[in-house]
């Protein structure tokens, strides 16, 4: 393993409670601690919680700060409210640097605009030297707090309840009534917290920002008081498991530089008219032609899996190749996202998609392949 791998606030935590550590975009992270597929169904059914403090974390504020994110993001800044999240992009004119969800947090004492932007960690030191190489000569700070913060992501139906259980009655009101994509400041186990709730699973939950000193103490008070509600720490592989059985898409995966947003059912991370920012123009024109590929979902009958970049086959022709691929222990069999030709993507097409040379059978399925609730 790299010797060099940055390291979160709750390494050893993880590596005392068997935590298989992985190299995971330059960061030390935990994969699993025992079985993906019991990961997965814990945060299903009770309660997961997962490091994700690899996760960048940028705080942008002064007079300006609201203006300067309008100029540069895909989704509409100006005119958001405090408290809300909202997701886009970061582009500049040639390509899709990031996905990101963005928050208007409580202006400071003085009045001062106060935003934050969460990324991803692959793409975390390449989108702050692009919004430092695009900073006013006055009028807005950017701050990476990544490495002085944590992030713990509490998701599935136990999770809010778990952690209003450590807050003050107050501040456990405040943070379960909590609308989706929206955040809020909270007592945690006795320390100060940011509290979002946004989830990257198909669960409910909170995603909770805490100083790097005091992220052991509230990780480890969050596990003893959800360990009697079926909770159990997760790592990577089941978040993944989950997001993929959720439908929601992954940089460098579904999402690249190159993409069209619109045929991957991300328009919602952009707004155009009237609007201008970098490679606007560029997706003005793919919004008037639609993409000739689209993201779908393939359900197989078989739980054999299969990966990013295998062909996607209609008889004798590719029509696509699958973006991202596993077993989905909600679902029961394999699953896949992959980007396919329009004229073939409706739900029910039967598909093969080739597997070390030979076909899997598998059909068209819309997106996500689990519901909360469905």
């Amino acid at each position: 393993m790299n010797d060099h791998l940055s390291e979160t606030p709750l390494c050893r935590w993880h590596e005392a409670h068997g935590g298989r550590m992985v190299d995971f975009a330059g960061w030390r992270m935990p994969v699993q601690y025992a079985s993906i597929v019991e990961e997965h169904l814990a945060t299903r059914q009770a309660a997961g919680m997962f490091d994700v403090s690899h996760m960048g974390r940028l705080s942008i504020t002064g007079p300006a700060a609201v203006d300067w994110l309008e100029s540069l993001l895909t989704r509409k800044v100006a005119g958001i409210d405090i408290g809300r999240c909202r997701y886009t992009l970061i582009t500049n004119d040639e390509s899709i640097l990031d996905d990101a969800l963005v928050s208007r947090e409580a202006d400071a004492a003085d009045g001062t605009p106060r935003l934050g932007l969460v990324v991803n960690a692959s793409n975390r030191e390449r989108v702050v030297a692009w919004l430092r190489s695009r900073l006013p000569d006055s009028g807005v700070t950017l701050t990476d707090t990544t490495l002085d913060t944590a992030m713990i992501a509490v998701q599935g139906p136990q999770a809010v309840e778990i952690v209003c259980g450590l807050c003050p009655a107050e501040d456990a009101t405040r943070v379960g009534d909590l609308a989706p994509y929206t955040a809020t400041r909270a007592t945690i186990a006795g320390r100060p917290a940011a509290v979002s709730r946004t989830g990257y699973t198909g669960e409910d939950g909170v995603e909770i920002v805490v100083a790097a000193p005091g992220a052991a103490s509230v990780w480890e008070a969050i596990h003893a008081a959800g360990l009697p509600h079926g909770l159990r720490p997760c790592g990577l592989g089941a978040r993944d498991t989950l997001r993929l059985e959720a439908g929601m898409p992954l940089y460098g995966h579904e999402l690249r530089e190159d993409s069209d947003p619109f045929g991957l059912g991300l328009g919602l991370g952009i707004t155009l008219d009237g609007r201008s920012f970098p490679g606007s123009g560029r997706f003005l024109a793919m919004r008037a032609e639609p993409s000739p590929q689209v993201r779908v979902g393939i359900v197989f009958d078989s739980k054999r899996t299969a990966r990013e970049g295998y062909p996607v086959v209609l008889g004798d022709r590719q029509v696509g190749a699958v973006t991202s691929g596993s077993f989905a222990p909600t679902v029961g069999t394999a699953v896949a996202m992959a980007l396919v030709d329009r004229e073939i993507a409706q739900p029910g097409t039967a598909v093969d998609v080739l597997i070390r040379d030979a076909r899997q059978a598998g059909r068209i399925a819309p997106l996500p392949f689990y519901r909360r609730g469905g």
